[in-house]
Formats: C-alpha cells, sequence, structure tokens
C-alpha cells in the first residue's frame, strides 16, 4: 500500500471531507445500494439456521474483504497522483456528513413548522423505530440520537480509519458498518447471523466512538459531558453508542434516550444527558456539535502534519 506522510495524509482528509461537502453522496445510485442487496440475498443464501454464526462471519469477510483488497492493491501499484485520487474518492465514499445533514435539518423545520406528520415521515426514513404515534419530544429526541451516534458513523469513524489505513481503511470501516446496521440486530432472525457483523463493528468502533465522545465534550458543555460520560455511558446496551450519545448529549444539556417501538415492541431505554426535555432547537444544535467537532477533527490534522513537517525538518 501507498504510504503516505501524516502531512500528505492530513491535506487528504481535508480535500475528502471538502468534496463531500460539495457533493454530497452520489445522485446516481449509491454504490451502498448495490452493496446492500447483495448482502440481502447473501444473507438469505447463508442464514438458513445451520451454524447461522459461523455463516455469519464467512458471509461478513465474503463483502468486506474483495473490494477492501483492490481498493489496498490499487492504492499500492498506482502512480502517486493517481493513488491520492484514489484515496480521496473512497474517503468521499465512506463519509456521509452532508447527507446526515439532508436528513436530520427536514426534520428540524417540520417539527418547528408544527408540522407533526412531515416529521413523522422524514424520522422514519433515519431511524429503525416505529415514529407512526411520536409526538414532538419523541420525535427531537430521535433526530438528535441519529444525528449524534451517525456523526461517529458517518463522519469520524471514517476519518480515523482513514488516518490508519488510508482509503482502504476507511472503506472497511464503511462497509461493516452498513453490515451492522442490516445485520446487527438481536432478532430471532439475526441474533447468531449478525453476530459477526456487530462484534467487528464494535472493535473497529471502539477508539474513534471514544475519541468522538471527547471531542464532543470539548465542543460543548465539557463538564457535563464527561459527567455524563462517566455516569450514563456504560447503562446504554451499545458499548460504543453509550459513550458517543451520552457525551453528545451532556454536552448539549439534552435529554435523550427513553421509550421507543422497535419492531413492534416497546423499549423503555436509559436516559441519557441532562437539563431540557429535547425539542427542534436541539436538532438544530446536534448538527452544529457535529460541524464543531468535524472542524476539530480536521485542524488537530493539520497541526500534527505541519509538526511532523517541522520536527522532521
Amino acid at each position: 500500500m501507498l504510504l503516505l506522510s501524516a502531512y500528505a495524509m492530513a491535506l487528504l482528509a481535508v480535500l475528502g471531507v471538502i468534496v463531500d461537502r460539495i457533493f454530497g453522496e452520489p445522485r446516481a445510485r449509491h454504490p451502498l445500494v448495490g452493496f446492500g442487496h447483495l448482502a440481502t440475498k447473501l444473507e438469505a443464501r447463508m442464514n438458513t439456521g445451520f451454524r447461522a454464526r459461523p455463516a455469519g462471519i464467512l458471509a461478513w469477510f465474503a463483502l468486506i474483504a474483495p473490494p477492501v483488497g483492490i481498493a489496498w492493491m490499487l492504492v499500492g501499484v498506482l502512480p502517486f497522483a493517481y493513488a491520492c485520487l484514489v484515496h480521496v474518492l473512497l474517503l468521499w465514499f465512506a463519509l456521509g456528513a452532508k447527507s446526515l445533514r439532508q436528513h436530520i435539518a427536514p426534520i428540524a423545520r417540520a417539527l418547528s413548522l408544527g408540522d407533526i406528520d412531515n416529521a413523522r415521515v422524514l424520522t422514519s426514513r433515519i431511524v429503525s423505530r416505529d415514529t407512526s404515534q411520536a409526538d414532538e419530544n419523541a420525535l427531537s429526541r430521535a433526530a438528535v440520537e441519529s444525528a449524534l451516534e451517525n456523526g461517529n458513523d458517518a463522519i469520524f469513524g471514517a476519518l480515523f480509519w482513514f488516518v490508519i489505513a488510508g482509503g482502504p481503511g476507511a472503506l472497511m470501516f464503511r462497509l461493516a458498518n452498513t453490515l451492522d446496521a442490516m445485520w446487527g440486530y438481536r432478532t430471532p432472525r439475526f441474533l447468531r447471523f449478525g453476530w459477526a457483523a456487530a462484534r467487528f463493528d464494535d472493535v473497529l468502533n471502539f477508539i474513534p466512538a471514544r475519541l468522538t465522545a471527547a471531542t464532543y465534550a470539548l465542543a460543548g458543555d465539557t463538564h457535563m459531558a464527561w459527567h455524563c460520560w462517566r455516569t450514563q455511558a456504560r447503562s446504554w446496551d451499545s458499548p460504543n453508542a453509550g459513550p458517543v450519545m451520552a457525551a453528545g448529549a451532556g454536552s448539549l444539556n439534552v435529554l435523550i434516550g427513553g421509550a421507543a417501538v422497535y419492531h413492534g415492541v416497546l423499549e423503555t431505554r436509559p436516559t441519557l444527558g441532562a437539563g431540557h426535555t429535547a425539542t427542534p432547537r436541539h436538532v438544530v444544535a446536534a448538527l452544529r456539535l457535529v460541524e464543531r467537532a468535524t472542524l476539530m477533527w480536521l485542524a488537530v490534522l493539520l497541526i500534527l502534519a505541519i509538526l511532523s513537517v517541522t520536527t522532521s525538518g
């Protein structure tokens, strides 16, 4: 694989974020749609109930290894300029910052206008919970939670793995996160088959999630964010989403979690954060928190790159 200097890696990361900011996700059919269809077909064929856990592990590697391996070889054999272009394109593929805003900002607008029916429809597109009877508070909570958690999944996790392993690393993270979103449920169908997808995602997200939580804390009410992270994160069922959402909610001084309907079952989740009941303004504040955190990551990358150049010189 092409070994990039810290300076080049930082510049390519900034460029990838800029490309995503300008273009967002591809307007034509996103490659992830095809990947998702392939994953659905493979799951239907392999998730037969017989040795479901080993089948899930095999399916995960069968879907992840080929594209990541091809990307790894490409950046290793191409000339430097073309390899850099591939790195940026792969990071663009892995990022979803603009898409995150495009999906969540309209929810805040609809709620602010009192258009609860439209807000329910918009929210149902980004969450797995049932929103058909949700009120303003429930929809605001769902949007805030989605903004905070997907800030890690759609931005910071991809940036972390880009720094570690370039474009192929970012690609690996995005594909693994997609499989977790498709298979990582504790339902009878996916409990065993989806075990590998959930566990691999937990491993890949362990460090990025805690860096994201720390950034959320530094970008808002730092004291409350640290307090919520320290006292509440462990109560969440996800070892990575817990720190991210607890720190984010504390930073915003908002309460999230609570009751929600998943797959027809009412679940009462622990309350995270502190302060105010979620409202449309907290949805906007959550998006701004993610943007500030993104700028902080890019600033740190550039500073580290400049320091690496000055110290080596």
